[in-house]
């Protein structure tokens, strides 16, 4: 069916038409608007303000009458040090035996610590397997601490060759050793 939109289009319209919101939610909204502003003011006057603090000083601790002297340290290494027995490597050996082949080798004194034990009889013991070896050696003994140990001693011998063949000898036979440069 068909109508007619004629007189619509030109009505005036008589009434002012407001918007729907009501007064509640413009009070919400100023409110809301006033306590961010204060919020703001609050955040500008609470800055952390930098006040010059007075430096207290604390008393004075005094000094007792007697103080004890603090002794010096004392260093023993350098009169123990050069009457130490000094560790040869096993390449330095190899090493010191070949210098001596081409004639420029220093005149040193090696020995041979074949062990250590705390009991002479597994001293003693170990001692008589190197004599049914064919190889001199003597049992030393040496203080560590509060414990006294048996060391087994072979040398003092001048030439590192000497001391490699003996050192290889001991190897085959299960023997660990170890070599020590000696002064004197």
């Amino acid at each position: 069916m068909a109508r007619d939109y004629k007189h619509r289009a030109h009505q005036k319209k008589t009434k002012l038409e407001y918007s729907s919101v009501s007064w509640w939610k413009w009070l919400l909204v100023i409110l809301i608007i006033g306590l961010f502003a204060s919020f703001l003011i609050f955040l500008g006057n609470s800055s952390p303000e930098i006040e010059k603090q007075k430096i207290v000083s604390l008393p004075k601790k005094e000094k007792p009458k007697k103080v004890k002297e603090l002794k010096e340290p004392q260093f023993n290494f350098y009169t123990i040090l050069p009457e130490t027995e000094i560790v040869v490597p096993d390449y330095e050996i190899d090493t010191r035996s070949r210098e001596e082949h081409f004639g420029k080798g220093k005149p040193l004194k090696y020995l041979i610590q074949a062990g250590s034990f705390r009991q002479f009889s597994t001293a003693d013991k170990l001692r008589a397997n190197l004599a049914l070896m064919g190889i001199e050696s003597k049992i030393t003994k040496a203080i560590v601490g509060n414990v006294t140990w048996n060391r087994v001693v072979m040398g003092p011998y001048t030439q590192s060759s000497k001391v490699s063949s003996i050192k290889k000898r001991l190897r085959k036979n299960g023997i660990d050793t170890r070599v020590t440069e000696i002064k004197g």
